[in-house]
């Protein structure tokens, strides 16, 4: 399918390209608003970095009240102090201006301050329309102040070891909120820089303007100008903002039509140059071309999309659908937002899920970067449709009850410097690092200086953008871990040793960020979800900001998913039932987590899904029920059932499945892809840019003639099982069993009793299994239920009753029957109980 905006071409089939090689792996109410001083930032200079060294793992304290908790051992009490004499009192004050510049030692923010400390002179206010005024007034919302950051000590006492670092962080961090309440009015001002930056409309006509203090000429050009570079010169203030105003044509009609494509072109340091706006709303590839063009997006009123549907309330407990809008296609095609809309959105409802993570939503050049390699932050892929089809996704997934979190990206940036950041004002160092720390060796990305005062801004008003004006209720931040680091976690193995942590390898900047938008999103949106990809394992990463955590709501658990690839690898006997319980249960007490089998990372090309470790190339022959099956499907099949319901049933308090996975999606995704010449010279081979892997065959899970059906029958009922009784958010969870001979794990988890045999041949009669309460208990989900692709060996009518006496450390007992490779879930009785899957 191919759209067209105003004469723009909108490919369904982009070309693959990439420069420089990717590969996989804010009511102005505040008349002192402020604009930035010239090439200066705000970052913390390597000398006030804290470390705290010495001492051994300080380990992982235990989430839940059962067996299983990590041993702690004692620290080494020495600790140096910071190299700088700077005393970092919690409740210390920038008592004026002098003081505050000396703190930051000449790296004080790009915006406000200059020499001596004093305020320059800068205008005092922007004007906008009059309409958009009177919408911030309306929007306006609280930020509470910080708080005294010290309650962390509580939660994990751990901690105290290292309030030498952990109290200097959060000083740093209430400085920051501080300069931003002086010089900018706070954050929900700064968090708008969408309505000073970029192209703003008003009555009488359009304003652009753009931060690139290393220009030095620039002009806007574009078809409204007919791409001339001396028809709309742009003037330069003093603190590196350039800008433009366009008054309305004779007839009142905007100067730049909708649709129409425009560039900024600026002579740099690094010669004449072309450049997408960094604040483009909209961008798209015409027909023969490369690099992306900005689209100057703004159809009239009547055309806008309206939200008709108001934002649900966030659950209890998260229960999200990874997915991706391109590869939502049973065809080998790029799939649109209309038709996920109309075709895979009920399917999510339908499933049992109540939130849809998407993700590539981010205007990245390269389709098969998966979106990570972000080239236009605050535009919405131009390759399913437009930004008023996207709002038109998210308004019907709120009409069915479902939270639409984003996977956004701001770890790193594309490298291209035609249609991304890299490079834009013709310098290194403009929105990155300057220097070998401003690249991702591996990624092949450009890295933020999350402590420049504009950095702050562009990031904070891209979060503040897709809350405000597409209605996303939430986030997922990718690479966190990244960000938190200077080594970027990469070839590192984190132990769980406090000091791992804290150190000169933290990178304070980017963690000052991290509670700046944790702050930003809980305090303007407060029903907002925020999921943060850390596979360090950061203490105190999930607890409030104001207590001195970092502010995510949830962490993704992705230790869990290493685990399962681990064993897969292994037979079925050297399967540890504690090392499986340990890794379940292995994280941070009063900190959520979010745990998933496999999500995308496990799906890509050069791997494989947990479905085709287990069952391989027969999946491909032996999927039909009219055909005979064999061993290795029967095995993949239960196994794959038993491996989902145990990490959804121990792992966290929300649980994620990548789509497609819930059936067992055969095969790996791959993207399009051409042939690939490395700066070696190495050559590495495409797929002949063939879509055919790079879709979702829901055809398969739904076709009852095939084994498929039985696998997405299961994953529907765990949905609905934890609708029905919320347990993974049940503060009560204990493990009674792990035997390692029978190869049966029992836990319970609020009212339910879950029991788990993966032996590969032996069953158990009257097996005796503990429980916390009296009363009678019936199955209410069986992975060997027909339904399922089981053999139908329980009698779902059977009551069983528990009995006084210990048993498994736990005050009562009943004997089940535990069929071999079966997961059985146990209820108890309070009134009659109707089965999840009858």
């Amino acid at each position: 399918m191919v759209c067209t905006l105003s004469g723009i071409r909108l490919p369904s089939v982009p070309s693959v390209y990439k420069s420089s090689g990717s590969s996989f792996h804010g009511d102005r109410r505040h008349a002192n608003v402020s604009l930035p001083l010239k090439k200066r930032s705000f970052s913390l200079a390597a000398s006030e970095k804290v470390l705290v060294p010495g001492g051994q793992s300080d380990g992982f304290s235990s989430s839940t009240d059962q067996l299983e908790t990590a041993d702690t051992v004692s620290e080494d009490p020495h600790v140096l102090h910071a190299v700088d004499s700077l005393k970092m009192e919690e409740d210390d004050d920038i008592e004026d201006d002098d003081n505050f510049v000396e703190l930051q030692k000449n790296s004080v923010s790009s915006l406000l301050v200059g020499e001596g400390g004093k305020a320059n002179d800068v205008e005092t206010s922007i004007p906008l329309d009059k309409t958009s005024s009177e919408n911030n007034v309306a929007r306006r919302r609280s930020i509470p102040p910080p708080g005294t950051g010290q309650r962390i000590y509580e939660i994990d006492p751990p901690l105290r070891r290292h309030r030498e670092h952990l109290d200097y962080r959060y000083g740093q961090y209430k400085r920051m909120r501080e300069a931003i309440d002086k010089y900018e009015g706070g954050l929900e001002v700064l968090s708008r820089g969408y309505e000073k930056f970029g192209f703003i409309r008003s009555a009488t006509g359009i304003t652009y303007r753009e931060w690139a203090p290393g220009a030095k000429s620039a002009s806007l050009i574009g078809d409204f100008n007919n791409w001339s570079p001396n028809a709309d010169i742009m003037t330069q203030n003093e603190f590196g903002i350039w800008e433009i105003f366009l008054p309305n044509n004779a007839d009142g009609s905007p100067p730049i039509p909708h649709g129409s494509r425009v560039k900024i072109r600026m002579d740099t340091p690094s010669g004449i140059k072309d450049s997408i706006p960094a604040w483009i709303k909209f961008s798209v590839q015409a027909s023969g071309e490369i690099p992306y063009n900005g689209i100057y997006y703004d159809p009239p009123e009547e055309e806008k999309y309206v939200f008709q549907h108001p934002q649900p309330k966030r659950p209890k407990s998260l229960r999200i659908y990874e997915s991706h809008v391109g590869m939502s296609s049973t065809e080998p095609i790029i799939n649109t937002y209309a038709n996920f809309r109309d075709d895979v959105l009920p399917r999510i409802k339908r499933l049992g899920y109540n939130a849809v993570q998407i993700m590539a939503i981010q205007e990245h050049s390269y389709y098969a970067s998966f979106g990570y390699h972000v080239t236009n932050f605050f535009a919405p892929s131009s390759r399913f449709g437009t930004p008023d089809d996207l709002k038109s996704l998210i308004d019907r997934a709120h009409e069915l009850g479902l939270l639409v979190l984003m996977d956004i990206v701001h770890s790193h940036s594309s490298s291209n410097t035609l249609d991304g950041l890299n490079m834009f004002d013709g310098t290194d160092s403009h929105y990155f690092h300057s220097g070998s720390r401003g690249y991702h060796w591996m990624w092949d990305s450009r890295l933020f200086n999350y402590g420049n005062w504009e950095v702050l801004r562009f990031l904070l008003s891209n979060v503040r953008w897709w809350l405000d004006e597409y209605k996303f209720d939430g986030f997922r931040f990718d690479g966190v871990t990244s960000m938190m680091y200077t080594h970027h976690g990469l070839q590192v193995a984190f132990t769980g040793n406090y000091n791992e942590y804290f150190g000169y390898a933290t990178d304070v900047d980017a963690v000052v960020y991290l509670m700046l938008v944790n702050d930003l999103v809980h305090g303007l949106f407060p029903e907002a979800v925020t999921v943060g990809e850390d596979v360090s394992g950061m203490p105190a990463f999930c607890i409030p900001v104001q207590d001195g955590g970092i502010g995510f709501d949830y962490r993704l658990h992705m230790a869990i998913a290493d685990k399962w690839i681990e064993l897969l690898k292994k037979k079925d006997e050297d399967w540890v039932m504690g090392e499986i319980v340990h890794t379940l249960t292995n994280r941070r007490w009063s900190e959520k987590c979010i745990s998933y089998a496999e999500s995308h990372d496990q799906a890509l090309v050069g791997d494989k899904t947990v479905a085709f470790w287990l069952m391989d190339k027969d999946m491909y022959d032996f999927m039909a029920l009219d055909r005979p099956s064999t061993p290795l499907i029967d095995r993949g099949i239960a196994l794959h059932k038993m491996i989902r319901l145990v990490t959804m049933g121990l792992g966290g308090e929300g649980y994620l499945n990548f789509m497609g996975n819930e059936f067992g999606h055969p095969e790996w995704i791959d993207f399009p892809r051409a042939d690939q010449r490395l700066p070696n010279g190495k050559v590495v081979p495409g797929n002949n840019s063939s879509f055919d892997k790079c879709r979702r065959r829901f055809d398969l899970g739904d076709a009852e003639y095939l084994r498929y059906h039985g696998m997405q029958e299961f994953d529907q009922a765990m949905q609905h099982l934890e609708e029905t009784y919320g347990f993974m958010t049940s503060e009560h969870q204990y493990v009674s069993r792990k035997d390692e001979g029978d190869k049966i794990i029992v836990f319970e988890r609020g009212d339910l009793v879950f029991v788990f045999n993966f032996h590969w041949t032996n069953s158990y009669s009257d097996y005796q299994v503990g429980c916390f309460k009296p009363g009678k208990y019936k199955i209410v989900l069986d992975s060997d239920n027909k339904l399922f692709g089981g053999f139908n060996r329980l009698d779902h009518n059977v009551e069983y009753f528990a009995s006084g006496g210990w048993y498994d450390d736990r005050p009562h007992s009943f004997l089940v029957y535990a069929p071999c490779r079966t997961a059985v879930v146990y209820a108890l009785a309070k009134d009659e109980l109707k089965p999840v899957k009858d």
